[in-house]
């Protein structure tokens, strides 16, 4: 069983990891309006579990994140068909996307829309699907 030993290789990990998640949290957000969105931040996401998966080792990381990624799969496609399905409700178009402004009390004026919603069912998808196909392949090994 292999069993990563290197400190740099460690250390390191935890500062580009935390870069690399902050990064696709951006690309989420920014993403309804520039390029990015939830495949981008699902990608970026999944390549620093991946990081940390080879950095700490498969065990560590599943005590450091107890999520079952096989579940996010159908969690994050049920969020992007109930969002494009949603517009049925209102007589327009399959996928229409509306949008509002809320103030939020510590951030002030924010711009809230239906496609960040989809973005984020897409989010999920990718980030389940690239982690359990990384997962299996480990394990084949």
């Amino acid at each position: 069983m292999y069993k990563p030993n290197d400190l740099i290789l460690r250390t390191t990990t935890s500062l580009i990891a935390f870069i690399l998640l902050g990064f696709a949290i951006y690309l989420l957000l920014a993403g309804h309006n520039s390029p990015g969105g939830g495949f981008v931040g699902g990608l970026m996401t999944s390549g620093a579990v991946l990081l940390m998966y080879m950095s700490y080792g498969i065990e560590a990381v599943k005590k450091m994140l107890p999520i079952n990624f096989v579940t996010l799969i159908p969690i994050g496609l049920g969020i992007a068909v109930l969002t494009g399905a949603g517009s049925f409700l209102f007589d327009v178009p399959f996928m229409s996307q509306t949008f509002g402004y809320f103030t939020v009390p510590i951030f002030g004026e924010i711009e809230l829309a239906t496609a960040m919603l989809f973005d984020l069912g897409v989010y999920f998808t990718v980030v389940g699907v690239m982690i359990t196909i990384i997962l299996s392949i480990a394990n084949d090994q």
